[in-house]
C-alpha cells in the first residue's frame, strides 16, 4: 500500500512537472503594450475613425507580434514591446470624395512609422537586451510581401524584419 502511494505521488509530481513545462513552453513569448493609442499618429480604419476600428487594427498587430515572437524569441525569454506611436502606411485623402472615406491611399510619401521601446528578459527576469526604436521605412513599397490583400502587410513585414535582426543574437543566461 505504501509503495503504491509513493508511486502515485511520484507519478503525480512527474505529470505536474511535465504540465508546468508544457504551460511554460505554450506561454506567449511576447507582451505587446500600446501606450495611449488614442494619441497615435495614424491607426485609423477610415477617414472618420472609430475606436472599434482602431482596436481591431491594434489587435491584429498584437496577434502578429505574439505569433512571430514564438519563432523569433529564444525559448525561455520574453519580449515586452511598448508602442508609443504608430503611423500606418498610406493616408486617407478626403479631397478624393466621399466614395474614398474607407480607402487608404498607399504612396511612397506615406511610409509606415513605429516608435517603441522593448525589453527582452530571460526566464529569471534578467534583462538580456533592451532598446528604443523609431523605424520608418521609406522603401516600404519595395518589400516583397506574401499576402498582397493584407491591409497591414507592410507593417507586418517591417516588424518581422526588426524582430529577426534584433533578436538574432539574443541568448539566455543558460545558453
Amino acid at each position: 500500500m505504501k509503495t503504491t502511494l509513493l508511486t502515485a505521488a511520484a507519478l503525480g509530481l512527474v505529470v505536474s512537472g511535465a504540465l508546468t513545462a508544457k504551460a511554460a513552453a505554450d506561454a506567449p513569448r511576447a507582451q505587446v503594450i500600446f501606450d495611449h493609442p488614442d494619441k497615435f499618429t495614424d491607426v485609423r480604419d477610415q477617414e472618420f475613425p472609430t475606436d472599434r476600428g482602431r482596436d481591431a487594427i491594434l489587435k491584429t498587430l498584437r496577434d502578429f507580434i505574439v505569433r512571430e515572437a514564438g519563432y523569433q524569441v529564444p525559448t525561455g525569454c520574453k519580449l515586452t514591446i511598448t508602442f508609443t506611436d504608430i503611423d500606418l502606411a498610406g493616408k486617407f485623402e478626403p479631397w478624393r470624395g466621399p466614395d474614398f472615406d474607407e480607402i487608404r491611399i498607399i504612396k511612397p510619401i506615406y511610409p509606415p512609422d513605429f516608435k517603441f521601446t522593448y525589453v527582452v528578459t530571460d526566464a529569471a527576469g534578467t534583462i538580456v537586451k533592451q532598446g528604443r526604436e523609431d523605424i520608418c521605412d521609406l522603401a516600404f513599397q519595395m518589400r516583397i510581401t506574401l499576402d498582397s490583400n493584407d491591409p497591414l502587410r507592410y507593417e507586418k513585414s517591417i516588424l518581422s524584419d526588426w524582430m529577426r535582426s534584433t533578436l538574432r543574437g539574443v541568448r539566455t543566461s543558460g545558453s
